[in-house]
């Protein structure tokens, strides 16, 4: 019998605590606790009796899916089904379960935690990322390379003012969803359109305040201020927003990293195993695997906010259901994704190879090129003070003709003389001696102060990662006994 589909993030992508976080039995432990939650906020108020609450308490964890699914396939109803399944279970408490919410009340908060959660997760993964990519960039901050504009040979770079650009990424993607992670907030009790009228008849109006206040505390979570039978789904948009962004800084160091591993380049590689199998046809290969990986997934995850953005848009008056069953997939699978290519590239970050010779190998090759804009700076300046001067246009002219007999030999495979052609060029030699020459075409000096600004992203990185955050990120945030 064929075994029924099974999604490759329940088994191949993400970890172990994201698979948790959004799994249905978490889902429903978490309903069991927001009822909990209410019915012991229920208790203080008078609402409910204390044994009433305990005995929900007590029964809390029992879960029992394939009662509850069997009574859903009944009813149509997942939350009601649950609520049957556990006021089964619970003699005393199970006729005060969900008084006054509605289902949304349950699920929306539900909803929020598992994101608060998921948050915490994602920001542990990119501290990982953050530390190991900052190490790198310290390391290599004055290694000079060969920096590409259009993908052509352009000036000297360093390897770790390179690595910085992801870096700085990266720190506003935490900082980003550092800022969504405290700044999120669940729908409350606020009933079918979000105006708390079954609370305002079982309390009285002028107590909504306070037994909303409490059960904010129990539930460890700020509320909306106004909602509908919905928290507003603009909130679904922005955490989607913030892990496409993530996405986007990680998919465009897994590109450059792909392009710089090709052979042509050579100069970084994504870890291979000893026993890593590159193609089933080619023995020799050594695909980038876990970089195309990365891109991937990135890609996908890109368009979840357009998903988000059509909720939160089409959200008419005070709510439709039709986000409803997109909702079971895209928040869980946006995360699910973020974490993978955030384990992903950290064990590329880990383990990543820097093959020196083949930079300086492309140092020898290209860099002449980009040595040829210090030149003519030095020969027009040393001119300055020479009775027949030095006109710019005329050595740069002469510097593009070397340039490109120099180019042809190097397209040829041949070694490049450009430093030789100048050294025997009158129009320079009459200015600078073939010592200076042979200094300026040294292009690894043509760098500008790119190993401190390297240094400095280095430096934020760890001040931004080292720095205490106002919620602890690895602890579950599920409402406790008052």
């Amino acid at each position: 019998m064929l075994r029924p589909y099974e999604s490759p993030y329940s088994n191949r992508y993400a970890s172990d605590a994201m698979r948790r976080i959004w799994s249905e039995e978490n889902k429903r432990l978490l309903w069991r606790k927001l009822w909990v939650a209410l019915a012991e906020t229920q208790a203080e108020f008078g609402l409910v009796t204390p044994a009433q609450a305990a005995d929900l308490r007590t029964h809390m964890t029992d879960l029992d899916l394939p009662r509850a699914l069997e009574i859903e396939a009944e009813i149509k109803h997942d939350v009601m089904a649950e609520v049957r399944t556990f006021a089964e279970q619970c003699p005393l408490g199970g006729g005060i379960i969900h008084l006054g919410m509605t289902s949304m009340d349950i699920v929306d908060n539900a909803d929020a935690l598992r994101v608060r959660d998921s948050l915490g997760v994602i920001l542990e993964k990119l501290r990982d990322v953050l530390g190991s990519l900052g190490l790198l960039i310290n390391q290599w901050a004055a290694t000079p390379v060969m920096a590409f504009t259009h993908l052509q040979p352009a000036e000297p770079t360093t390897l770790g003012y390179r690595l910085a650009q992801y870096g700085q990424d990266l720190l506003g993607d935490w900082h980003n969803l550092v800022r969504m992670r405290a700044g999120l907030r669940g729908k409350g009790v606020r009933g079918a359109v979000g105006t708390s009228a079954s609370f305002a008849e079982l309390l009285g109006a002028d107590r909504l305040p306070e037994f909303e206040t409490r059960f904010a505390e129990i539930l460890g979570m700020p509320f909306f201020p106004a909602v509908t039978q919905t928290y507003p789904r603009k909130q679904d948009y922005e955490v989607a927003s913030a892990l496409a962004g993530l996405g986007a800084s990680l998919y465009k160091f897994a590109f450059d990293l792909r392009i710089l591993q090709s052979p042509p380049i050579g100069e970084l590689a994504e870890p291979f195993g000893a026993q890593q199998v590159g193609s089933s046809a080619m023995p020799f290969k050594r695909n980038p695997i876990n970089a195309e990986k990365i891109d991937s997934l990135a890609r996908w995850l890109a368009q979840f906010p357009r998903t988000a953005w059509d909720n939160a848009a089409h959200s008419l008056l005070e709510r439709t259901l039709d986000d409803s069953a997109n909702r079971r997939t895209t928040l869980p699978e946006a995360f699910l994704i973020a974490d993978e290519i955030l384990i992903t590239a950290h064990r590329i970050l880990k383990d990543i190879r820097v093959n020196e010779p083949a930079i300086q190998r492309n140092m020898q090759v290209y860099g002449p090129f980009a040595a040829t804009e210090r030149v003519l700076m030095a020969a027009v300046k040393a001119g300055k003070n020479r009775p027949d001067g030095a006109d710019r246009q005329v050595l740069h002219e002469r510097l593009r003709a070397h340039s490109l007999a120099a180019w042809e030999r190097t397209q040829s495979g041949e070694t490049n003389d450009l430093a030789m052609r100048i050294s025997a060029d009158p129009e320079f030699t009459a200015r600078l001696s073939p010592q200076e020459i042979a200094s300026l075409m040294d292009a690894s000096h043509h760098i500008g102060d790119a190993p401190r600004r390297a240094r400095q992203v280095a430096g934020m990185i760890a001040k931004a990662v080292n720095e205490p955050t106002s919620q602890p990120m690895n602890q579950a945030t599920y409402p406790q006994s008052p």
